[in-house]
């Protein structure tokens, strides 16, 4: 990197972060399950792209009720994805080649077939409070209390084992731990330790603020949009917890800490928990909600440029100082963003382009989810496909209702927001199934692979995969895009979003035109009647100089570098 200004640096700050969902990445074997000796084949590929560090979604034992986070075993890996030795096999090729891996860590939860589960429904001693269990009779209207699952429906399920009801959050077969029980906490730092001694390079914790349960677990408000979270989410000892796992695992280790923080937390309560003595970031949603009606994620609205603004100005000016941002548009459990904040047909290479710029220019650590770096875009889903349990749940819910008559009144909304649509396989070519797998694939490829590939990207000099590596290049050789300060320009444009970098000396401009409108622009002001020379752009620009006013294309991009 350039020298700049004098900045905090971190290597995890500077980096570029490539998330792999293994079961859709790449099929070694051909039974239609990516896995991890076909991880390894592609390092090369993660290398030229020109990624530092990968983050992979579990790979741990586990029944895949809820795709890999629903683990049965924290130091094993479940048979579809491989062995220990692939595992092992995959580190070294990272590590060989510069690049670091971090792994998905998942402690709010187990699977019910994990053994601490397994032993506390027998009711042994020292499992028997691992897991949060109230009495109750099977056939009782009654539940514990009136929380509700994110994935629908009432957070409590009855074990005729136990004879009790047990808490899970989410889907019944992933009941929550009970971090209030030292001996809970004491097996996930050992786990935890493990990893780390095995040689990885940090975490991405799985709904990390939601360990800590108010005690008693009262009744919640039926007025939050999941009942009862103002009891679970960024709970009373959450600090505590979050502190000690810092002390016990993290504290004097070199690694990368990601914390995935559900529930609308803000910018300055997130201020809290990064830092010196905590993570090096957190995964926020304030950014994907802006596109979210007040029913909440199945209920679709245009996205709010303003309400954007708001937010990420609000994130980049509040962790500038003590602080990391974490920037993603895509990942698992989202829609591809092309489809969701661009335009997946006509302007769909251009809208690709012009939110990697965005991605790429704020100050923050940008996360590339895969496929992301091609295009790809959501698909079409019938019923028969779906293969997220969050929304067959939705769908089911929404055919007992009164409201819908068939599937067909629900499609667009599944469409639009299944986390199906970031898990179709990875489209490596136009070959069949889109050389994902020579087998049957776990899950649909969607129809473009044909156009949509990597094969086809990287033979394309004006590829969407070649501008990733356009911008991948320029983040990794200047500072001003890891370390430059923010400053909203423009707050009130409906169609633009621009804003300016500035370090020490250096100044970036950056305009974004979020919609397939032709604003002009009057940007000279900014420019303080310096140079400005275009430095990246997703469309061919005549004059590369700053004029007075500019008129932008639909979903239009430009860096601009004064001098």
């Amino acid at each position: 990197m350039s020298d700049g200004a004098d900045v905090d640096r971190e290597w995890w700050k500077e980096a570029v972060v490539y998330q792999v969902y293994p079961r859709s990445f790449n099929d070694s074997d051909g039974d239609g399950n990516g896995d991890i000796p076909g991880i390894v084949e592609k390092v090369d590929y993660l290398d030229e792209l020109g990624v530092d560090v990968v983050w992979l979604n579990p790979v741990y034992e586990s029944p895949l009720a809820d795709n890999g986070y629903d683990i049965a075993d924290y130091q094993s890996i479940h048979p579809e994805f491989g062995t220990m030795d692939d595992w092992e096999r995959l580190l070294e090729e990272l590590h060989d080649r510069d690049m670091r891996l971090i792994m998905d860590l998942v402690v709010n939860h187990t699977s019910d077939e994990h053994e601490w589960f397994e032993r506390s429904r027998t009711g042994n001693e020292r499992y028997a409070d691992y897991y949060h269990w109230k009495e109750g009779e099977p056939d009782d209207d009654v539940q514990p209390n009136n929380w509700n699952s994110f994935f629908g429906g009432s957070a409590w399920s009855y074990d005729d084992e136990r004879g009790e009801y047990y808490l899970h959050l989410f889907d019944e077969k992933q009941p929550d731990l009970n971090w209030r029980n030292a001996a809970v906490r004491e097996d996930v730092y050992e786990m935890m330790n493990w990893w780390l001694d095995r040689g990885i390079d940090g975490f991405r914790m799985d709904v990390i603020n939601l360990i800590s349960k108010t005690e008693g677990l009262p009744d919640g408000d039926p007025g939050d949009e999941v009942t009862g979270a103002g009891h679970f989410v960024d709970g009373p000892r959450l600090d505590e917890y979050v502190t000690e796992l810092y002390e016990r695992t993290l504290e004097g280790r070199d690694v990368m800490t990601v914390g995935e923080m559900i529930g609308g937390i803000s910018a300055d309560e997130a201020a809290e928990y990064v830092g010196e003595d905590g993570l090096s970031m957190i995964i926020h949603f304030e950014h994907v909600h802006v596109d979210v009606g007040p029913g909440g994620k199945w209920d679709v609205v245009d996205l709010d440029l303003a309400e954007l603004k708001t937010v990420v100005t609000d994130w980049q000016e509040t962790l500038a100082e003590e602080g990391w941002n974490c920037l993603y548009l895509s990942n698992h459990d989202q829609p591809r963003a092309v489809s969701r904040f661009g335009d997946d047909g006509e302007y769909r290479r251009e809208s690709a382009k012009m939110l990697a710029t965005f991605l790429f220019t704020l100050q923050g650590t940008p996360f590339v989810f895969q496929g992301q770096e091609i295009g790809m875009t959501n698909a079409d889903w019938d019923r028969q496909e779906i293969r997220d349990v969050e929304a067959e749940n939705f769908v089911e819910s929404c055919l007992e209702s009164d409201e819908y008559d068939d599937y067909e009144d629900v499609r667009p909304l599944v469409e639009a927001r299944s986390r199906d649509n970031g898990r179709t396989p990875m489209q490596w070519s136009a070959d069949e199934n889109a050389g994902f797998s020579e087998g049957d694939p776990w899950i649909k490829v969607n129809e473009n692979y044909d156009s949509v590939n990597v094969e086809t990207a990287r033979a394309d000099t004006e590829s969407v995969w070649h501008f990733y590596r356009e911008l991948i290049d320029l983040r990794e050789d200047r500072d001003i895009f890891v370390y430059g300060d923010y400053e909203l320009l423009l707050p009130d444009h409906p169609e633009v979003f621009a804003y300016r970098r500035t370090l020490g000396d250096e100044e970036l401009l950056v305009v974004c035109n979020f919609f397939e409108g032709e604003p002009e622009l009057d940007l000279a002001a900014f420019a303080d009647d310096r140079d400005a020379d275009l430095l990246v752009g997703n469309y061919d620009v005549e004059d590369a100089c700053l004029a007075e006013s500019i008129q932008l294309r639909p979903y239009e991009a430009r860096v601009y570098e004064l001098a």
